[in-house]
């Protein structure tokens, strides 16, 4: 097997396929840009469950078990599962994960998880695994409570502020050569901390470590952003991406014409959410929707994926601390 490494923090994936992916998604993101192309979309966020809580967890199992059926396989057939979401003890995924009855590694890194799995999973593949499910998801009523405030409280939202996506992504890596594209690279982002203070304000608390690993990713490989058709962040929002192109444009990269967030435009302006959706869903439903079928069809030859995540607590918030943020990123290719 070879061992060459780019620099620094980039690493080469060899044989490590996407299969398919299949999609959750809450009735707000069903009525935005990307609800024709989900797998799966709900009508009541409570998904037939008494809680939200269950309905974030019944949307992990549809997602595992719906990539899988895709992928023409069954559950004995994967080798391991990948994942998290954002509640405490990621219990949404940890939950889902055991009626599978296999290997099973969960992850947190905020809204960067789903592509934290990715990295994962394809390392897992990279050493022999055959089939591993990615998935990564958040719920808009579960985050909301947990990170800000109860939901019956009615708090008037700050402009800055995001909307936690509702939905669920599963992505199916295989080491098989029939995938819809197939990671070739990633590179593992670094805690980034630039004293952001307002939680509501979580695209600028991403933004520099959006920029630090995107430039990581470039300078590494010797690449630029006319190398690759699109390059989609997670949840920076309409605020974090004009941020993040001010700071690109400060080491000389421009990415304007190709970047597009997940969470910027997984609504419509008519949704009011402001500075467009934040949750570790946005990537996931975004990548194994609209990113795959562009794939199938054509569109997309080479993509770069990077997942944005602010790593506070509600403990961490009270106490006065700024926002760390941390974004992994991978190349995929048709």
């Amino acid at each position: 097997m070879s061992t060459n490494y780019y620099k620094k923090r980039t690493l080469p994936f060899f044989d490590v396929y996407v299969d398919d992916g299949y999609t959750v998604a809450g009735p707000k993101e069903k009525d935005g840009k990307y609800g024709d192309c989900f797998d799966l979309t709900l009508t009541d966020d409570t998904f037939g469950e008494k809680t939200f809580e269950h309905a974030e967890r019944k949307m992990f199992s549809h997602a595992i078990d719906g990539v899988i059926s895709k992928a023409n396989l069954l559950t004995k057939d994967v080798d391991a599962i990948v994942g998290g979401d954002l509640l405490n003890q990621i219990v949404s995924c940890s939950f889902a994960a055991r009626a599978v009855h296999t290997a099973y590694l969960g992850l947190y890194n905020a809204c960067a998880t789903f592509c934290e799995a990715l990295i994962v999973g394809g390392a897992m593949i990279g050493r022999g695994m055959e089939n591993v499910v990615c998935v990564a998801g958040s719920h808009f009523s579960t985050a909301e409570r947990q990170y800000r405030y109860p939901l019956e409280l009615g708090v008037l939202r700050s402009p800055v502020t995001q909307w936690t996506a509702t939905g669920v992504g599963a992505t199916l890596l295989t080491s098989r050569k029939e995938g819809v594209a197939k990671i070739t690279a990633a590179t593992t982002g670094r805690v980034v901390d630039f004293g952001i203070m307002d939680t509501n304000n979580m695209g600028a608390a991403m933004a520099p470590s959006a920029c630090d690993t995107i430039c990581a990713f470039f300078e590494d490989t010797g690449s630029s952003p006319d190398d690759f058709d699109a390059l989609f962040t997670g949840d920076l929002g309409k605020l974090g991406s004009e941020i993040l192109y001010d700071l690109l444009a400060q080491r000389g990269i421009d990415v304007c014409d190709r970047h597009v967030d997940c969470g910027a435009t997984l609504f419509f302006d008519s949704q009011k959410t402001y500075q467009g959706a934040s949750g570790a869903a946005c990537s996931a439903l975004v990548f194994n929707s609209y990113v795959l079928s562009n794939f199938r069809s054509g569109k997309f030859k080479r993509i770069l994926l990077a997942g944005t995540g602010a790593l506070m607590s509600p403990t961490t918030s009270f106490q006065g601390d700024s926002i760390p943020a941390i974004t992994h990123l991978v190349e995929v290719r048709a």
